[in-house]
């Protein structure tokens, strides 16, 4: 049986950007979610403050199946991690460490991705369980500081940089040692159309070929 982090891994080797659909719709989830995964990407996230995120998350999951990792973010609760689940969801992503969250998750086997800014929350987050972290808000700190913490994580971690991350500083956190990144309001904001959605979702996807390659 497949892993949670072998799951993770294996959708970040396909491509390494988790699109954060943050105000989306249900009535045009779907068009949004075909544009950016015919843009190549593997794993979608719907936050729970959006309007009516969960039938959003089932029409995702529905339509794509084991594909495309579908989730929520912006979880806060364990009986969003309930309701996620019911939904069809499997990632888990919070804004912040909450182990009751992180242990929810882990148990019903779904992928735990939770937010972190210092090295106490990040193994806090780890001996709850977490699949993998995000570094959050990313945009409050740089890419020196995720290296700093870079070097006391276990190698391998997959980390995510999450919040101000652009096409064109894509490759100033993977250098830093990023497995990957969450895309907000770089990649969709509410009332763009998914034409525009998917320009936006190629021109991280060429960031992404355009990365070094590792040796």
């Amino acid at each position: 049986m497949t892993t949670a982090i072998e799951t993770l891994n294996a959708a970040l080797a396909v491509c390494p950007l988790v699109a954060i659909l943050r105000g989306v719709r249900p009535d045009e989830v779907e068009a949004v979610g075909d544009a950016i995964i015919e843009a190549g990407f593997s794993m979608i996230e719907v936050p729970l403050n959006s309007p009516d995120p969960l039938n959003s998350i089932a029409l995702l999951a529905k339509r794509y199946g084991p594909d495309v990792l579908v989730g929520a973010g912006t979880v806060l609760t364990t009986a969003d991690v309930a309701n996620v689940k019911a939904a069809g969801g499997t990632l888990i992503i919070s804004p912040n460490v909450n182990t009751d969250v992180i242990r929810a998750s882990v148990a019903a086997g779904m992928i735990s991705l939770p937010g972190f800014y210092t090295p106490t929350e990040a193994f806090a987050a780890l001996e709850a369980g977490a699949t993998g972290l995000k570094l959050f808000p990313a945009e409050g700190a740089s890419p020196a500081y995720m290296k700093a913490q870079r070097a006391v994580l276990p190698k391998d971690l997959p980390l995510l940089a999450v919040g101000g991350v652009t096409p064109e500083n894509l490759s100033q956190w993977v250098a830093a040692g990023a497995q990957g990144a969450g895309l907000g309001s770089a990649l969709y904001k509410a009332g763009l159309s998914a034409a525009q959605v998917g320009d936006r979702a190629r021109a991280f996807v060429a960031a992404v070929a355009a990365l070094p390659k590792a040796q």
